[in-house]
């Protein structure tokens, strides 16, 4: 077959729409021109002819997408020539997929070796030949190997023999084939795009945890995209034609579910941000659908330890509504498990936390805080606190880190046990990292400080591992003695799985039985001195959390090496945040709004007690209690956000500017008072 084909743009509009919407699109046309080809390479010609089956998409002539395997002894497939592929194989005509491979037709090829992830795509023309058909290559181009379980195939039976069963058209999704797609690992879809003198068909893997393609009641089936190579060839032909063929394989049976339907790509939506590792959801609605039980000759058994490591590494629709179910209880105490307790060093013990509701964990952003709340002996009003999470959003599970230092620290070291309960509220703090970020970022941890950090390194190891690029990071860590620091083992794993991409630099104040190279790599303390000699000073992030001199000490040394206020992030625990210099006044916080010098009557409507406040009654919190009302309250610094209330009516003015982020319409009772208004003020207390 002879066919002169005008030179297209290498990613069509569909593909470069999503591109762009990502900020790729620049990157992946220098990808492409590198990547796909109108030839296939040797080794792809190789590949091909070791295989015992080829994934085949095709369009039928009412223009509805097919996916089908076409099997053969490997060798069935050959390549005389770099542009043709033959296929020794016949048509088979129960098949929905085999009305598109007529003389002269577009079709798109996956070749695939379940039992060593490799995988290659091609797209082409079909023709006829003796025995079969052959392919002529339109675009060639190698593909992502995530997501891809291992199985070992066996043929069952010779292949090639036509199908004889029947092949079954199903009006709607009967149990059974609702149980292949809940229960399926895998699947493969054929789509296609119009360009200008041709069509270009393609067909793809899908690959996930167990569960992951959602049938819903009404028959649609809901997929979550997780990160891959960014070519969108699938979702950018449904994006612009809405059109998808789905192929679900048993592969223990050889049973095969084909449909053919209308595909819409969805790029926002609440279960979107709660599914673990989800970039964006697409949906299926079958309009077509054809069984064919045993109709394949090839078998595959599941290799032990065989899933792949990227799927591991995705949610599940459960986790994803019992998040949804936490979103509804962010703003609620709830109760939460101790499921270990864990000691990581002479002072530090480790507290993990599951939900006691029923309800899921809501996920928290790397370096947030989770707010408790318990009664201690012989106290009659339960005590507030904050601790940082120095657990990933991916790890699923809370977990604080505390120090023994003062009587609620002591209390859970001395008298929490597991299965015991305590309260908390939803995660807060404004004290994150963006893994997503490719500019290297350095993290300076004193002490107990680490937990903040430890939790974004968990995230960025985490996030880079899923979406192969880690972000580079150097974590200084010091502590007083050996004995004294927590998380070796943890540390020094993150640090392998990254590869070289992360750096850990080991600082003791005191060496004492301690030998360097082994058990530290630098004695003293953090300093600008100690950064310029193990960091050689580029563009960097400083993320910073310990002892308020700590903290402040490392930012004024850094600004003074011009490093910009907002590539320092940091965060002091007790009682002192970071003094900035000149850093300006959120705007949130308006400078315009003055404390009144009058008094001014405050209505608490939860409580439905009024009372005025008058200048010298202190803040709104002290205000509060003095009345007997017992608002929630941690720091009385404004950097915990705890006591943030509704303001229901009127405008407060803060007599110290709070670090941490409220809504318009929300207030830090601690360090807020009336401000300088006509009328009363109304707050949700």
């Amino acid at each position: 077959m002879s066919m002169k084909l005008t030179k297209l743009p290498m990613w069509h509009e569909g593909e470069t729409f999503i591109q762009e919407k990502l900020g790729v699109k620049e990157r992946m046309a220098s990808v492409g021109q590198r990547v796909v080809r109108d030839f296939m390479p040797d080794q792809h010609r190789d590949f091909y002819a070791q295989l015992p089956f080829i994934v085949l998409g095709s369009v039928d002539q009412a223009g509805d997408a097919w996916a089908t395997f076409v099997e053969g002894q490997p060798g069935f497939m050959s390549s005389p020539s770099p542009v043709i592929l033959d296929i020794l194989a016949n048509r088979d005509p129960s098949d929905p997929a085999s009305e598109g491979l007529a003389n002269g037709l577009p079709i798109g090829l996956l070749g695939i070796e379940m039992h060593t992830r490799r995988r290659n795509r091609m797209n082409g023309f079909v023709s006829t030949i003796d025995g079969g058909f052959r392919v002529d290559v339109d675009q060639s181009f190698g593909n992502c190997p995530r997501y891809i379980q291992l199985r070992d195939f066996r043929f069952e039976r010779h292949p090639g023999t036509l199908f004889q069963g029947e092949a079954e058209e199903l009006l709607t999704l009967d149990d059974k084939a609702r149980a292949v797609i809940r229960e399926a690992d895998a699947f493969f879809v054929a789509s296609y795009v119009d360009r200008e003198d041709r069509r270009q068909v393609d067909v793809s893997h899908r690959g996930g945890n167990a569960g992951f393609v959602r049938v819903g009641d009404d028959g649609v089936l809901t997929i979550p995209d997780f990160d891959g190579n960014l070519f969108f060839a699938t979702l950018g032909n449904i994006l612009l034609n809405g059109k998808a063929g789905l192929l679900f394989v048993d592969f223990t049976t050889g049973d095969m579910l084909q449909m053919t339907g209308k595909a819409e790509v969805i790029f926002d939506s609440p279960e979107i941000a709660a599914f673990q590792g989800a970039e964006r959801f697409w949906t299926f609605k079958p309009t077509r659908i054809v069984r064919r039980r045993n109709a394949l000759a090839l078998r595959w058994a599941f290799q032990k330890d065989g899933w792949s490591p990227s799927s591991l590494m995705t949610g599940s629709w459960q986790q994803t509504a019992d998040r949804l179910r936490a979103t509804e209880l962010a703003a609620t105490w709830r109760p939460m498990t101790v499921t270990a307790i864990v000691d990581e060093s002479a002072t530090i013990k480790s507290f993990h936390f599951q939900p006691g509701d029923g309800a899921g964990l809501l996920p928290h952003a790397a370096g947030q805080h989770l707010p408790i709340r318990m009664k201690l002996p012989g106290e009659d009003k339960a005590v507030i606190r904050t601790y940082t999470l120095s657990v990933a959003p991916s790890d699923g599970v809370y977990r604080i880190s505390v120090k023994r230092d003062g009587r609620v620290s002591q209390f859970l070291h001395d008298r929490i046990a597991v299965g015991d309960v305590i309260e908390a509220r939803a995660p807060a703090g404004d004290f994150s990292i963006d893994a997503r970020s490719t500019r290297p970022a350095v993290l300076l941890a004193g002490g107990v400080g680490i937990t903040p950090l430890l939790a974004m390194l968990r995230h960025v190891v985490y996030e880079g591992l899923r979406k192969q690029r880690i972000r580079p990071v150097t974590l200084f860590y010091a502590t007083r003695s050996k004995a004294d620091r927590p998380f070796d083992k943890e540390i020094g794993e993150l640090v392998g799985a990254a590869k070289g991409v992360v750096r850990l630099v080991r600082v003791l104040s005191d060496t004492t039985d301690a030998e360097e190279g082994r058990d530290f790599d630098a004695a003293g303390r953090i300093d600008m001195a100690m950064l310029t000699r193990f960091l050689p000073f580029n563009d960097y992030d400083f993320y910073l959390c310990g002892p308020a001199q700590f903290t402040q000490g490392l930012y004024d040394g850094l600004r003074a090496l011009n490093i910009a206020d907002d590539r320092i992030q940091a965060e002091a625990f007790g009682p002192s945040s970071l003094v900035r210099a000149g850093q300006a006044t959120p705007a949130l916080m308006s400078p315009a709004a003055q404390p009144s010098e009058k008094p001014v009557p405050v209505i608490f409507t939860n409580s439905l007690k009024e009372a005025r406040w008058m200048p010298g009654s202190g803040t709104l919190l002290e205000f509060a209690e003095a009345r007997g009302l017992e608002p929630d309250f941690s720091c009385r610094e404004g950097n915990c956000g705890t006591c943030r209330t509704k303001l229901v009516k009127g405008a407060v003015a803060y007599v110290k500017q709070p670090t941490a982020k409220i809504d318009a319409d929300e207030v830090l009772l601690c360090c807020a008072v009336p401000a300088d208004q006509e009328g009363g003020l109304q707050l949700a207390v």
